[in-house]
């Protein structure tokens, strides 16, 4: 990695800035300039575009910063792939991830890197986050909300060693938004392109099981955009294929996870998660006129528990084929 400071930044050690992209132009060229404008220097920040419609090239050469690094996808890799690329490409000791359409405080890097070099052993550091709007606006109600979801408000400020708990049960580490994390300590080859959508808590995962430590500084310095772009609010058939490809990737990740004996003391709760996501990729099935596939699921799930109200209404609906052409379904959520 690289430790040597070519850019006359204070001797700061190099941090990799990720920025994998697709279609975003305006939400990219803000998610871009908080990148630029960090008051910790000595960056290098790689977008990574995944083939989008149209090009963002002119958008990163604007801001004229020799600090850019921009790769084009010859195609469409799929969110993972580009997102892990990305990485690949990352020189610096440290790695952070950003996506392109959030935001971060201008001391997000100042903040979180001096933890991590003045504790070798620790693997991570990361911080709370604001909630913004389409339009960069903080929404306080979600963003306490989204502080007490993760149990970040009850988080001691400082080194967490070990973390499972805080990382895999609360999720409280936003490793792809919100997270610094040392390079050498991750083999980025090894993280399969079935965990999709939960790359993030597979990437905890790994950091969890380095037995290093973990940073907890409970500022504030990011901003997590919640608008309609994102795959849970997406209309129509596009939300469902978000819910199945999202559903098959917990069913991968929680397999992994019940199946390693180091965190056998977590493997009800991750036995749960993965009947729970059985049920849910059996109602994206339905949905998508697929009740033959869906069942199966919808068995499996009912098997393993004693009584889900979610699962029963969905496995019945999955004999009633008239009843699929109501988009609700009329299934719990």
């Amino acid at each position: 990695m690289n430790n040597v400071n070519t850019n006359g930044f204070k001797h700061e050690p190099l941090v990799s800035v990720i920025i994998p992209t697709y279609n975003r132009p305006e939400y990219l060229k803000q998610a871009i300039a908080s990148a630029v404008n960090q008051t910790y220097e000595n960056i290098e920040i790689i977008v990574s575009d995944n083939c989008s419609p149209e090009n963002p090239q002119a958008i990163v050469e604007s801001f004229g910063d020799t600090r850019i690094r921009f790769w084009r996808q010859p195609q469409n890799l799929g969110m993972i792939a580009n997102q892990m690329h990305g990485f690949k490409m990352a020189r610096g000791k440290y790695v952070a991830s950003l996506h392109d359409d959030d935001m971060w405080n201008q001391d997000f890097l100042a903040k979180l890197v001096p933890p991590l070099e003045a504790n070798s052993d620790l693997i991570l550091a990361f911080c709370d986050q604001y909630i913004i709007d389409a339009d960069s606006r903080i929404k306080a109600d979600k963003t306490e909300l989204n502080t007490r979801s993760y149990k970040r408000d009850q988080l001691a400020a400082g080194v967490h060693q070990p973390f499972d708990q805080i990382g895999l049960i609360d999720k409280s580490i936003a490793t792809a938004a919100a997270c610094v994390i040392r390079n050498n300590l991750i083999d980025w080859d090894s993280i399969p392109s079935e965990i999709g959508g939960m790359w993030d808590l597979y990437l905890t995962y790994l950091c969890c099981m380095s037995g290093h430590g973990a940073y907890y500084s409970p500022e504030k310095l990011t901003l997590y955009r919640d608008h309609e772009q994102t795959d849970t609010k997406l209309s129509g058939s596009r939300n469902v294929q978000a819910k199945i490809r999202k559903a098959e990737s917990e069913i991968f990740c929680y397999k992994i996870f019940i199946e390693d004996t180091r965190i056998q003391n977590f493997k009800t709760h991750f036995q749960k998660k993965w009947l729970e996501s059985h049920t849910t990729l059996g109602i994206g099935l339905l949905r998508n006129q697929q009740a033959a596939s869906a069942r199966s699921y919808l068995w499996q799930a009912l098997k393993q528990q004693k009584f889900n109200l979610r699962t029963i209404v969905a496995l019945t609906l999955s004999f009633t084929p008239k009843i699929l052409a109501n988009p609700v379904l009329g299934i719990p959520k």
